[in-house]
């Protein structure tokens, strides 16, 4: 099967499952620059042609003073592909770049949450299409399994917490495998950002289990995948899912009133 095809058929399992597109929606596709977030926009305006539902898709990319190259080529690039494409610098994540030259990732991501919503309004959208992968999505699993002890992932379909938004992930079934022969396939030019490059030791040490696993086990994220949607929680330990109370004494058979007639010789 070719890259296509089985991009768009990992992506539509995931659209049409978790009902992430609606009729009348307008989507935007939060563009980073890497090839998964470049290999969802490419998907959703294939779908689009196919979709039995009419939506539109748009794009935009949030300047927060962190690519590593310029974004020029990527510019020529979607406009050679008549792709709705806004770029915005965000002037407070510039600010806090400054100011706080020592930051952590929580702040950055939430002056990011501000902007893609306040950009997302002024583009009309009601959907913001993010390009976390298959890979991402078991990560964070097994992170929340082995490191915070919660049984939890990223949620394909969320709402923004005013519910401006939906919040969709449509590349749940997509490994980053394929979103990278698909970019190269494409010849999109990435746009790495310096965050992207500081991978914490926890999720490296993931992804390096994954690599060794997967080399006996090619299919270990399917599983994974799998198994995030198919819970069986009787046989986990949280109280609230467990029949945990004594069931009903059994009632001894009570003697009838008077003896049974007995007929015949």
């Amino acid at each position: 099967m070719d890259l296509q095809r089985q991009l768009l058929r990992r992506t539509g399992e995931a659209v049409g499952r978790f009902k992430m597109i609606r009729n009348g929606d307008r989507v935007a596709v939060a563009l980073s620059g890497g090839k998964d977030s470049l290999t969802l926009l490419e998907a959703l305006r294939l779908l689009q042609k196919r979709a039995p539902v009419e939506f539109t898709v748009c794009a935009f990319t949030v300047e927060q003073g962190k690519f590593l190259r310029p974004v020029e080529p990527l510019a020529e690039y979607l406009r050679s592909r008549n792709v709705d494409w806004t770029y915005y610098r965000d002037a407070p994540s510039l600010r806090l770049i400054e100011e706080q030259p020592g930051h952590g990732c929580d702040l950055c991501s939430r002056y990011r949450r501000r902007a893609v919503y306040e950009i997302a309004r002024g583009l009309g959208a009601n959907v913001i299409a993010f390009g976390h992968t298959a890979d991402d999505f078991c990560e964070a699993f097994l992170r929340n399994a082995m490191f915070t002890g919660r049984v939890s992932a990223l949620p394909p379909v969320a709402w923004s917490r005013g519910k401006d938004f939906r919040l969709i992930r449509p590349l749940v079934f997509v490994t980053e495998d394929l979103t990278r022969r698909y970019a190269e396939s494409l010849g999109a030019p990435l746009v790495p950002c310096g965050c992207s490059q500081k991978t914490g030791t926890v999720r490296r040490t993931l992804r390096n289990l994954f690599a060794e696993i997967e080399r006996e086990h090619p299919f270990l994220k399917e599983k994974l995948l799998a198994a995030m949607g198919n819970l069986e929680p009787s046989r986990l330990l949280d109280v609230r899912y467990l029949d945990l109370a004594d069931p009903p004494a059994e009632e001894a058979p009570r003697a009838p009133d008077v003896f049974p007639i007995v007929t015949g010789s």
